[in-house]
């Protein structure tokens, strides 16, 4: 198939240019809902699991107890960055400019804390439930112990990741007690696979793409009982445990006074590598607000895999090799050539749309973050400050969806989506670059 005659935007992104695509399949939400099997309840579920287990993550993690055992971050307005936004790159955002601080959850410092941590948690519950060791009506701080670690030593967990969910799944799944292997693709940092090696957990390094990488940990998890492979391109566990990060966003929103409905648009942008973060955020998002709130995924112009899933509806059946982009990237966790299927096709209706961000302006925004508002994030995070607002594409969308007028009400949050755990040294070669 010509693609590049079909979508004139695919010269741009090939000649890997920062590009906003704005979703000509987005609908609204009431007809789009209609085709997605998950539902309101689904991401209850997830949510009353993770508060069941809110006792056992205090007694592990006492960090948590300030918040009572909920992996959760705060949201804090960016005055600074956004005022440099408009003098220095003429990107007027209208409204108020919020951070979504996932760089510092607790446990794992990113945003996989939620999908990841999800997952295992939620293997570990059925687990000792199959055996009765547990009941829901239990107080889940029993399993720390030497019982539960010793029954969990019989059973593996495997992922392939490039860097941030390979952590989280690393750090909980030993914690617990389970033998982990994270497959890593050849774009993870090497303080994250000393990290994981520190906790005991086995790291399998590939030469290949993250892509590769998943495949290979899939193949190795077949036909093996005692292994739980953590599927990032298809697990729906993973897709509702970051959903549960709009109901809690919601109550903050509430607290802060901040109010999201037809006159008061709430924009967010999310960085995206495979989808699954962003998908099941989106998803939540637009469970709770709707038509009202507007959700963009952010990507590398090296590694734009989501955007053309979507843009051909070809979703994983191509990758980024297939239109001569080399997936290189230094925003590790966003280094994906091969967009998640089941996040495409079930979002495909609701993403408002995707942007391209250079890795040059990734560290322009990085070290304005540092210097403007004391926050350090990894390259990747810094995809969720946009710089689209200057562009007819966008400008059309809000002329197309009647929001020109609201734009004074507005609200645009930015999800920092990992940061803390970067060693200093680390950060500072981040900084410098």
């Amino acid at each position: 198939m010509n693609y590049s005659k079909k979508y004139p935007l695919l010269k741009s992104i090939s000649d890997l240019k920062e590009i906003l695509w704005i979703n000509p399949n987005y609908q609204p939400y009431d007809e789009a809902n209609k085709r997605i099997e998950l539902t309101y309840f689904d991401v209850l579920d997830a949510e009353s699991r993770l508060n069941r287990f809110s006792s056992y993550i205090m007694s592990v993690y006492p960090e948590t107890k300030n918040n009572n055992g909920l992996i959760e971050s705060e949201i804090k307005t960016i005055p600074n960055m956004k005022n440099t936004l408009k003098d220095n790159y003429h990107q007027e955002i209208q409204g108020s400019l919020f951070l979504k601080c996932d760089h510092n959850l607790p446990i794992s410092g990113s945003i996989k804390a939620r999908g990841g941590i999800y997952e295992v948690l939620k293997h570990a519950e059925q687990l000792a439930i199959d055996n009765n060791l547990l009941t829901i009506h239990d107080d889940y701080s029993i399993m720390n112990s030497s019982k539960f670690k010793s029954f969990f030593s019989q059973y593996s967990i495997a992922v392939g990741s490039t860097g941030n969910l390979g952590l989280s799944i690393g750090i909980i799944g030993s914690q617990l007690g389970f033998k982990v292997i994270v497959h890593m693709s050849k774009d993870a940092k090497e303080w994250k696979k000393e990290l994981l090696r520190n906790l005991g957990v086995k790291v399998i390094e590939y030469e290949a793409d993250y892509s590769e990488a998943v495949k290979a940990g899939r193949k190795l998890s077949e036909n093996n009982p005692y292994m739980h492979f953590i599927d990032d391109e298809n697990s729906k566990d993973l897709f509702l445990g970051y959903s549960v990060a709009a109901l809690r966003l919601k109550k903050q929103l509430d607290k802060s006074n901040i109010k999201v409905d037809k006159d008061h648009p709430l924009f967010v942008y999310l960085p995206c590598g495979v989808g699954g973060g962003p998908g099941g955020v989106t998803f939540g998002l637009k469970l709770i607000f709707k038509d009202n709130v507007h959700c963009f995924f952010a990507e590398p112009t090296h590694s734009p895999c989501m955007l053309l899933g979507l843009m051909t509806g070809m979703h994983d059946l191509i990758s980024v090799g297939d239109f001569g982009i080399d997936n290189k990237t230094d925003a590790d966790g966003l280094a994906v050539g091969k967009p998640s299927g089941f996040v495409g096709k079930t979002l495909e209706n609701l993403i408002s749309g995707v942007y391209t961000v250079s890795d040059e302006s990734l560290y322009h925004l990085l070290k304005l973050m540092v210097d403007l508002e004391d926050i350090k994030l990894e390259p990747s995070a810094l995809a969720g400050i946009p710089l689209i607002f200057n562009t007819e594409e966008y400008k059309n969308y809000l002329m197309k969806n009647d929001l020109k007028d609201k734009m004074k009400q507005s609200t645009h949050l930015s999800w920092a989506t990992g940061g803390s755990m970067v060693p200093e040294s680390v950060m500072k070669d981040y900084y410098n670059k």
